[in-house]
């Protein structure tokens, strides 16, 4: 029968299948099925491996879709997880087996009289997690995979960056807690867990966290996590295991066709984007990368708008396109035998390999919605990173501009004064949500309230996109009385005349300082931001967030070892900013913000020097940033030049 037949589906529930140590992990398997029962015939299937219960919404419509299409869905509970069995070894990210068990999995489904033998892998974020490491086992099943905003490396990517910590990652560990197999049997422990989601901020303010002071301790595992993660502010072999750094070991990746999504605003669009690169230089098999104006996993979003910005229509994709794009790319190399005239080295004719949405180009008006229309489109490219871009030197002025030619000797450095307790909100950005339990929840929802996962009322506490870089009572961290950021102190503006024709910037960008503190350690942070005018919706104009990151000034000379600065000594320090694809407009201005704090997307550096995690104090620094003739300062772009 074809394959494009509306098969039924038939379920077999929490099968208990063992992996080579033993223990058994929940599979649910969904076949093509007609009336009286399952489809005889070999079909080809589409797995997914989570860290979550696979009986969700976004897993099981996945088998709803692909399997009228002639595919069996296999949806797995990560071992120590739900339905599987416990091993007592579940460290978040951390888990050892992750990969082994994926490869027992993808044996397993291959041998069994309803598989064809080809395996394509699915799944966002954590699941995605669990399809590279899959992939660097390289069972001979797998034949395709799809991972949508993956990290390859916890330390660079997730938990830790430029040596600052990446604090989504501490609320991630007490979202994994309350389902955790020794926390979720006992309603006390459960409840200890979402009483620190309530108290969210009060956790993030004190800055530190020991054993025994949050309800992580009924998780033994996750606790001995996020000691680590807040702890080990050094790039060492903790990091450098398989299990937290798939960069060293892409030589054995599988050698597959590889689909990778992303977005602008997700905290892994650098790794996916370098991913791609590294995959597409060293294996045979075509790759593909998409990346669009969405923030985590926001492709699979109906809006066009990301937080207070408008991307338009075309940047909308959705489950459904989001499925169609998969069904087109999996049908091509799981059916067997594989389509007529497929050249399983090839991609399809008329194909490119890197399809991007460049941001702008909008009106830099009001929508209907209330966001700012800042439009763009969608443009098809041969590779990443563009080999057409030029790398376009600005540097940072004395008096605040940002320009091509070079300082004159003897410019003045200017000065900020960075005070730990008063850091520089967080207004958007790249990270993982952050959400909270509203404070006054515990027992007074209505009965019904108790069917709902108290992860469906989470409200946001950070929400990552572009926004306009003022303060206001919607983001945690700010104060009044609500200055826009480039009016703070403790904030340093760089920027452009407006520009007299659009300038699009298009990859990763490198912003190189010379700096100097009265600290031994302090951290330095840059903003890439597109200044749109004033117009009648916005009297003063939007400051559009790019992106933006951080360097730790101990780790200035590599990330695996700590060098302490001399109070006063100039030292150069580099921060590479995630890579984008912005039109900046005609009028617009290109501006760098420096400043030393971005709280409480980033801990916040006490900047006495001592040991990472266990600081006792905090102390005011006296920051410089020089920008004369024999420390240029300055940013370096990725221009693509207009065509002609």
């Amino acid at each position: 029968m074809s394959s494009n037949e509306p098969w039924g589906i038939n379920l077999s529930k929490d099968v208990m299948v063992p992996m080579r140590d033993g223990v058994r992990l929940a599979f649910d398997i969904y076949r093509p099925a007609r009336a009286g029962g399952f489809v005889e015939g070999r079909f080809p299937t589409i797995m997914l491996h989570t860290p979550y219960d696979k009986t969700d919404r976004r897993y099981s419509e996945i088998a709803d879709f692909f399997v009228p299409h002639g595919y069996n869905v296999v949806l797995v509970d990560l071992r120590d997880r739900y339905r599987s069995e416990a091993s007592g070894v579940y460290y978040h990210v951390a888990t050892p087996h992750t990969g082994r068990d994926g490869a027992d999995i993808c044996d397993w489904v291959a041998a069994q009289p309803w598989s064809n033998g080809r395996i394509g892998t699915v799944g966002s974020s954590y699941a995605a997690v669990a399809q590279v490491r899959t992939a660097l086992e390289a069972p001979p099943s797998l034949r395709a995979m799809w991972p949508d905003v993956v990290p390859t490396h916890s330390y660079h990517n997730q938990c830790r960056e430029g040596g600052a910590l990446q604090q989504h990652m501490v609320w991630a560990l007490f979202i994994h807690a309350q389902d955790d197999q020794q926390v979720r049997q006992d309603p006390a422990k459960v409840a200890k867990v979402w009483d620190d989601l309530r108290r969210l901020r009060q956790l993030f303010a004190a800055a530190r966290w020991g054993r025994g002071q949050t309800a992580l301790r009924h998780a033994p595992q996750l606790e001995d996590t996020l000691i680590d993660y807040t702890t080990r502010g050094t790039l060492d072999d903790y990091w450098d295991r398989v299990e937290h750094n798939f960069t060293r070991f892409w030589p054995q990746h599988a050698d597959v066709p590889v689909t990778l999504s992303s977005g602008w605003y997700d905290p892994y669009v650098g790794a996916d984007t370098e991913y791609f690169a590294s995959l597409t230089r060293l294996k045979q098999s075509p790759m593909r990368l998409v990346v669009g104006p969405w923030s985590h996993v926001g492709m699979r979003g109906e809006a066009s708008w990301c937080h207070e910005v408008d991307f338009g229509p075309d940047s909308v994709w959705g489950v459904r396109r989001y499925f169609d794009e998969q069904l087109a790319f999996f049908s091509r190399w799981l059916r067997d035998p594989p389509e007529a005239g497929v050249d399983a080295a090839a991609a399809p004719a008329g194909e490119a390999p890197v399809r991007l949405f460049v941001m702008g180009g909008g009106t830099g008006r009001r929508t209907p919605a209330g966001k700012l229309d800042h439009g763009g489109r969608w443009r098809d490219e041969n590779e990443w990173p563009l080999a057409r871009s030029v790398p376009t030197r600005l540097h940072l002025r004395a008096d605040g501009r940002l320009t091509a030619e070079p300082p004159e000797p003897g410019e003045a450095p200017r000065r900020f004064r960075f005070d730990p307790s008063h850091p520089v909100p967080t207004l958007g950005g790249l990270y993982c949500a952050i959400g909270e339990l509203p404070e006054g929840s515990a027992g007074v929802e209505p009965a019904w309230a108790r069917l709902l996962s108290p992860v469906l009322r989470l409200r946001d506490l950070l929400t990552p996109g572009p926004v306009d870089q003022k303060e206001s009572p919607a983001f945690f961290g700010a104060r009044e009385p609500w200055p826009r950021l480039r009016d703070r102190p403790d904030v340093l503006v760089f920027e452009t005349p407006p520009l007299a024709d659009p300038v699009e910037v298009t990859g990763p960008t490198q912003v190189r300082l010379w700096v100097s503190s009265s600290a031994v350690d302090t951290d330095f942070t840059a903003k890439l931001i597109d200044v749109h005018p004033p117009n009648e919706d916005y009297p003063e104009g939007f400051d559009m967030l790019l992106n933006d990151s951080v360097i730790r000034c101990r780790y200035r000379e590599g990330f695996d070892r700590e060098r302490f600065m001399v109070p006063g000594e100039i030292v150069p320090v580099t921060i590479t900013l995630p890579p984008t694809s912005n039109r900046f407009g005609r009028g617009h201005r290109i501006r760098l913000d420096i400043s030393s704090s971005n709280w409480p997307r980033l801990d916040v550096n006490p900047n006495t020097g001592e040991p990472i995690g266990r600081h006792t104090r905090q102390l005011v620094a006296d920051q410089a940033v020089w920008g004369d003739a024999a420390h240029p300062s300055h940013i370096e772009l990725p221009v693509i030049p207009a065509r002609a």
